[in-house]
This record gives structure tokens, C-alpha cells and sequence, in this order.
């Protein structure tokens, strides 16, 4: 009695695990493999470029989302520069964004664990979501990098480098599997520059200085703890982390950006309609992770193990 008892237990067992794989298919749920968390901005967040000693631009810039400098008070070019937002210029507005931006930088350089230490050369290469740190302390993108959501709208990225962030003329960050160039930060130990007729995604927190080469675009903010923000005929937009991407003003127009404002003004950023450039096909052993192939590869397992020791049981009850 106890044998046949035990053995519709494992039948009993079995059935359970059958019904939630079942129903995890039957419900389709997507599960996301566990990944860090957004580097929080605070007063940071809504602005596009931030600078520390200068903010300079040539030729006929477009910024969606605010511009601030502090401690400097050098902000030449104004006048080529279509600001939608709000420029705050070495006011306690800027001084609060700052503040906040050294706060989000110490966050992103202290982040573990890093998933992985990578070639410098990050073109050509698809990665997914985690903290990636180089391995020889500098990032370079040549070509196409490739940001795998998997599906989640969620992830984040976030690269640290010992030293410099170097873009390729022509080259490009894209997503593939979603779209999130907000939960993309770039912590960079000494300076950036973006290469000519560049695009770029992602907000990049410079100790040092950020350059963006003429023709450049960056989806995402460009914001300096101590040095220049350098400008030359760019488009650079805050992305909202809610709602999609609008189309951005063409570039050329004037405004009057030199004007401060209070403490906390803010503006409602909107990026730019960008065609993103051909995906990558090299991959660093990522994989699309859209539909939940853990989990039921894990109870798959389990009802295995069940029916195997129904089976072995039988067999013994049979001898």
C-alpha cells in the first residue's frame, strides 16, 4: 500500500509540473535574466548638455532638453543654437544639476558586479544588458554596436572606462529586441569625443570633457563633471523614459539660450526621429531571452526527474 501511495505521489508531482509549464506557455510571460539598475539622475535628468568649465558650439546646433554650466561661466555660440528647453548659466539650478551628476557618476564607477571586462573595441559587437568595464581602459566604437533589450524594456547598460570614450566617424550605437538609450549611461574617467557624422545613444557623465564633432547626434545627454562641452553642428535630445521618440525641430534656428532661469526649471525632452544604422551581426554570445526559456526548461527538468523515479520505483515493485 505505502508503494503505490508513493507512487501517485510521483504522479501527482509530475501533473503539477507539467500544468505550470503549460500554463507559464499558455500565459506568455516574458522572463528577464536579473540586470543592475538605472544610475539615478536627480536634477540631472532633464538636461541634454551639461558642462563644467564651457559650453562652446559652432554652426547651427539643436538641443532638445536643457543646457547648464557650472562653476564656468563661458557659453559662446549661443546664438546658432536652437535650445528647446532651458539654459542655466552657473545659477543654483546648474549647481544643483552638477551636484547631482557627481552623485550619479561616483553611483555608475562604484557598480558591481561588472559582467564582463571587454576588448576596448566595442564595434562590431552585440551585447545585452549588465556593467561592462574595458580591458585597457578605454572604449572605441568603430562601426556598429549592437545593445540587445531582449525584450526588456527595462534594461540597462552601463559601461565605465578608466580613461577615454573614442567614436568612429560615421559609426553608430543601436538597439535591437526594444529601444532604451535612457537606461544606457557611459561613465567616463577622462574625456569623450563622438566622432564626425556620428550617433550616438546614451547619457555620457564625463569627468573631464565631452566633444561632439560636427555632424555628431546623440540620443541621450551629454553631461561633463569639470570640463568643456564642445559643440559643432549637432543634434543632441534628451529621450523621455516615457512615450516614444518624436521628431525633432531641424537645426538652424536661433534662440536666446543665454538666459537663466530659476532653481528646477525644466523642459519636456524629445528625441529625434533617427533611422538607426544595419545591425550587427557579430555577436558576444548574447541571445534573445523574449520568451521565458529558462523557467520552463527548468520545470522540463524537474518532470524528468519525477518520472524517472516513478519509473525506477515500478521497476523495483515488478522484481
Amino acid at each position: 500500500m505505502k508503494t503505490r501511495v508513493h507512487g501517485a505521489r510521483l504522479l501527482l508531482s509530475a501533473g503539477t509540473a507539467v500544468t505550470l509549464a503549460i500554463g507559464m506557455l499558455a500565459g506568455g510571460q516574458t522572463a528577464y535574466a536579473a540586470g543592475p539598475t538605472p544610475v539615478g539622475l536627480g536634477a540631472a535628468d532633464s538636461y541634454a548638455v551639461l558642462g563644467g568649465s564651457t559650453v562652446t558650439n559652432t554652426g547651427p546646433t539643436t538641443i532638445t532638453g536643457n543646457l547648464g554650466l557650472y562653476p564656468g561661466k563661458s557659453y559662446t555660440g549661443s546664438a546658432s543654437v536652437t535650445l528647446h528647453g532651458t539654459a542655466n548659466i552657473t545659477n543654483a539650478a546648474a549647481l544643483n544639476a552638477q551636484n547631482a551628476l557627481t552623485t550619479a557618476y561616483n553611483d555608475a564607477a562604484g557598480r558591481t558586479p561588472v559582467t564582463a571586462n571587454v576588448p576596448a573595441e566595442l564595434g562590431g559587437r552585440t551585447l545585452t544588458a549588465g556593467v561592462y568595464t574595458s580591458i585597457d581602459g578605454t572604449f572605441h566604437v568603430t562601426g556598429v554596436l549592437t545593445l540587445d533589450m531582449q525584450g526588456d524594456p527595462n534594461a540597462v547598460f552601463i559601461f565605465k572606462t578608466a580613461s577615454t570614450l573614442t567614436t568612429a566617424s560615421g559609426s553608430s550605437v543601436v538597439f535591437t529586441n526594444g529601444s532604451g538609450p535612457c537606461n544606457v549611461f557611459w561613465q567616463i574617467t577622462s574625456s569623450a569625443t563622438i566622432g564626425t557624422g556620428s550617433h550616438f545613444q546614451g547619457t555620457i557623465m564625463s569627468l573631464s570633457s565631452i566633444t561632439m564633432t560636427t555632424g555628431a547626434t546623440l540620443i541621450g545627454r551629454a553631461l561633463a563633471r569639470n570640463g568643456a562641452v564642445t559643440l559643432d553642428t549637432n543634434v543632441i535630445s534628451n529621450l523621455p523614459c516615457s512615450g516614444g521618440p518624436a521628431p525633432a525641430p531641424t537645426a538652424g534656428g536661433s534662440a536666446s539660450p543665454g538666459a537663466s532661469a530659476s532653481p528646477g526649471a525644466s523642459a519636456t525632452p524629445r528625441a529625434p526621429a533617427v533611422t538607426p544604422a544595419p545591425t550587427s551581426t557579430v555577436s558576444d554570445g548574447s541571445s534573445n531571452n523574449s520568451t521565458p526559456l529558462l523557467p520552463l526548461m527548468i520545470v522540463l527538468g524537474l518532470v524528468g526527474l519525477v518520472l524517472g523515479a516513478f519509473v525506477t520505483q515500478r521497476r523495483r515493485i515488478r522484481r
